[in-house]
């Protein structure tokens, strides 16, 4: 009897600890099917990143994380025809020779569209041909996915301070009667500035990998610049109340749009010893998806880190989609847009017929080359689209090789870790990219790796990937 009572009281203490437990920082907290703890350890409050996972974030705010499976809502079937809010034509494209439409009627590609054709399906054959290309790409995604990205504004005026080794740059834009002001912080190393400034890497909403010392780093507030907490953030933000709600950019263009202006507002303060030819971009998960966008759309970014981005970043649509057919829980373009605002309405229209996109994410990517760009995701969450991030990264990686630059392009794709949480694994291939594009050490970026962990699903290059990588010379 006296057994059976220590016995009871064991149970009942063990389940009052499971209870009572809390994820640690960087730990899981929720999400769909999630039966761990939904608390947090001190400093650190339980974030949602999307319906399936939910993560101890330190010093982030957030709603509680969900208990139930969201309601699932079916977008508007794509028309029969280019919707009359898309652009004819690319808003940032070249004039000229280059034609740069925003939409290409009668496409149909249940493949990987090919990176080395025109939109009027002549060869692309020299890197003089691939900016023209690279053109066509951007306003493809900016009049299908993206929305339209705005110029340079009327006036962006900038004032720098700093005290000890924190620096804030305070940027006033205005553009047709108003006017926006936002002012990130910068982290210097100590000692005195290189000749030409420090190199720079702009964090979107703060770090989640290791940066040498001897780099500045500087805090990007994008979720400022347009919020992103749920289909209720649409047009909200300071972007948008410089352009209107009406802007058709979505957050992700919108967060592109103010690295931009924070580049504009460094190249005029040369007080802030910021090198503005060694800027580096990176974000995590929903970041990770913003960074890689600003890398696209912004051609003065030196170096782009997206990290854990899955689908909507380093994944590809079509890919992803596949994956879900074969039995994967992945997240896709129909369950993305009604989640959040980071892609415009427009894209809606699109999400059940994707073999009508004359693009895909592999294209995104190969927008930043010749620039150089690593990625990293992690196999351990399945939604991130584990196969689909290979195998898009797999085919953006031939317009580096077809610019005889193939190691100016590096993917990483591990597990054992949380999600957004760096494995000092990858720390020696990080730095490289460090060193030698931001820091111009010579030292080796051949990486282009993964586990191959894809929850059973096949990876077929063939299936996918049709065109021979051509030589532009």
């Amino acid at each position: 009897m006296q057994l059976s009572t220590v016995v009871q009281l064991g149970v009942a203490l063990a389940v009052a600890g499971l209870a009572n437990a809390q994820s640690q920082e960087w730990g899981q907290c929720g999400g769909i099917g999630w039966t761990g703890p939904t608390t947090c350890v001190a400093g650190t409050v339980c974030t949602v990143i999307n319906a399936y996972y939910s993560q101890c974030l330190p010093g982030a705010a957030s709603s509680p994380p969900p208990t139930s499976v969201p309601p699932t809502t079916t977008p508007n079937p794509p028309p029969t025809s280019s919707p009359s809010s898309t652009p004819t034509s690319s808003p940032t494209g070249p004039t000229g020779a280059c034609s740069t439409p925003a939409t290409i009627s009668g496409y149909n590609n249940a493949k990987l569209p090919n990176p080395f054709l025109f939109d009027d399906g002549t060869p692309v054959k020299t890197a003089a041909d691939w900016e023209c290309r690279r053109a066509q790409i951007s306003a493809l995604i900016q009049g299908y996915e993206a929305g339209a990205l705005p110029g340079k504004p009327q006036s962006i005026s900038a004032q720098f301070s700093k005290s000890g080794t924190t620096g804030t740059l305070s940027i006033t834009v205005s553009n047709g009667g108003a006017s926006i002001n936002f002012a990130p912080k910068i982290t210097f190393p100590s000692g005195n500035p290189p000749a030409g400034g420090w190199p720079l890497v702009i964090a979107y909403d703060g770090l989640s990998l290791p940066v040498p010392s001897n780099i500045a780093v500087m805090t990007y507030a994008n979720s400022d610049m347009a919020q992103q907490n749920d289909q209720s953030s649409r047009g909200v933000g300071l972007f948008y109340n410089l352009y209107g709600k009406s802007a058709t950019a979505s957050a992700m263009t919108a967060w592109a749009w103010g690295v931009s202006r924070i580049i504009d507002a460094l190249e005029q303060t040369p007080s802030a010893n910021i090198n503005t030819q060694k800027i580096a971009v990176t974000g995590c998960s929903r970041d990770g998806k913003g960074a890689l966008m600003a890398g696209a759309l912004e051609p003065r970014i030196a170096l782009t880190i997206p990290q854990e981005s899955g689908s909507g970043g380093d994944a590809c649509w079509r890919l992803s989609k596949y994956e879900q057919d074969e039995g994967s829980v992945v997240q896709t373009a129909t369950e993305i847009v009604t989640e959040n605002v980071w892609f415009s309405t427009n894209f809606n229209n699109y999400v059940n017929e994707l073999d009508v996109l004359p693009y895909d994410h592999h294209l995104l990517a190969a927008m930043i080359a010749p620039r150089p760009m690593i990625s990293f995701e992690n196999t351990d969450y399945v939604w991130l689209s584990p196969l689909s991030s290979y195998g898009c990264m797999t085919a953006a990686h031939t317009v580096w090789q077809a610019l005889g630059i193939a190691d100016h392009h590096g993917f990483e794709q591990v597990g054992g870790h949380a999600h957004c949480a760096w494995p000092s694994s990858l720390t020696p291939t990080l730095n490289a990219f460090f060193d030698r594009f931001l820091l111009d050490q010579n030292v080796s970026t051949n990486f282009f790796q993964s586990n191959m962990v894809f929850n059973g699903v096949t990876w077929n290059a063939n299936q996918w990937i049709d065109w021979t990588t051509p030589t532009l010379n």
